[in-house]
């Protein structure tokens, strides 16, 4: 079992106010293990995946296990436009202990499935990425076996890497990959901002070879914007739900210098507002988050702003 520990009232700072007028005031807390009875109300549910074992593993900045405090420290202190019926709870982090990443991403599997079976939209806080294998399986359980589950991922990298010496941030997708593959499924697979100097032509060739979607980053950006929801559009109507990813460090630096792999050949905030809008607006999203931001390396705590503010839009247009 990972270690795990209850949210803090000290990572939601900010002004104060009579009228919830701020998140810091909206924040409430729970357990995964005896969470808030809950209402018919919808319920945001932020869970934090606080480890970076992932990237050490594959020769990463460490400094991501410290990145989903530093979110919530950020969003904290953002208006509240939340209506008073919808609940907003952080549900602490899991921690991964004696390095056993395996371990870590089954406890997220079933603490995901929880918060789906009890009501709650789950928004993880990474953390490394590969988190995204433990989010998806816990997915997966929640919802009827003849259904599928896209996953929309906004990276620099596909996470293709072959897991033969064990799991890491760059191994999720291929092992999501292989599990389909064992029951004779394809992944349903976009990512949104690939470079080519990020990853190896066997990546690109895992790609085609499973019939992964893929939009290269010179073509991720507001100059081919109807040429991005096209394709966007095309893929969600053939699933019938979404799983989002956003790993930071697939922001140019100028927008996202703390993370574990910086480039300044990435994409902006703008292409990704328009390109989570869609998303929002089909109605088929499921669970989401945010991964890879190393505050170590942060400026100003640019990257923790943009994460925050990048989750500020989706929990009020959910």
């Amino acid at each position: 079992m990972s270690n795990y520990k209850l949210g803090s009232k000290n990572n939601w700072i900010g002004r104060t106010s009579d009228e919830q007028l701020y998140l810091n005031e909206k924040i409430q807390f729970s357990s995964i293990k005896n969470p808030l009875s809950n209402s018919q109300n919808k319920t945001i549910a932020i869970l934090g995946y606080s480890s970076d074992e992932g990237v050490r593993r594959n020769s990463g900045r460490i400094g991501a296990a410290l990145g989903p405090d530093a979110i919530r420290k950020q969003l904290g202190k953002m208006p509240n436009h939340l209506n008073k019926e919808t609940q907003l709870i952080d549900f602490g982090n899991l921690e991964c202990n004696d390095d056993d990443l395996e371990i870590l991403q089954k406890d997220l599997s079933n603490a995901v499935a929880f918060l789906l079976e009890n009501n709650n939209i789950p928004i993880i806080l990474g953390g490394s990425h590969d988190l995204a294998y433990g989010h998806y399986k816990g997915l997966l359980k929640h919802i009827p076996e003849n259904k599928t589950i896209g996953i929309i991922n906004f990276d620099a990298h596909f996470d293709f890497r072959p897991n033969n010496n064990g799991n890491s941030s760059g191994t999720p997708f291929y092992q999501i990959a292989t599990d389909h593959e064992a029951k004779n499924e394809s992944i349903k697979y976009m990512a949104l901002g690939i470079r080519k100097d990020a990853n190896t032509k066997n990546l690109f060739e895992f790609a085609e070879s499973h019939k992964a979607h893929y939009l290269e980053q010179k073509y991720f950006c507001m100059t081919y914007l109807e040429h991005v929801e096209l394709r966007l559009m095309q893929f969600t109507e053939d699933v019938d739900y979404l799983y989002t990813t956003i790993d930071l460090d697939g922001f140019s630096s100028a927008y996202a210098p703390g993370v574990s792999a910086s480039s300044p050949m990435g994409f902006s905030p703008d292409i990704v507002l328009k390109s989570l809008k869609l998303i929002l607006e089909s109605g088929k999203l499921l669970g989401l988050d945010v991964v890879e931001l190393n505050p170590n390396y942060d400026v100003d705590e640019q990257t923790a702003k943009l994460a925050a503010s990048l989750l500020h839009y989706v929990i009020h247009k959910l």
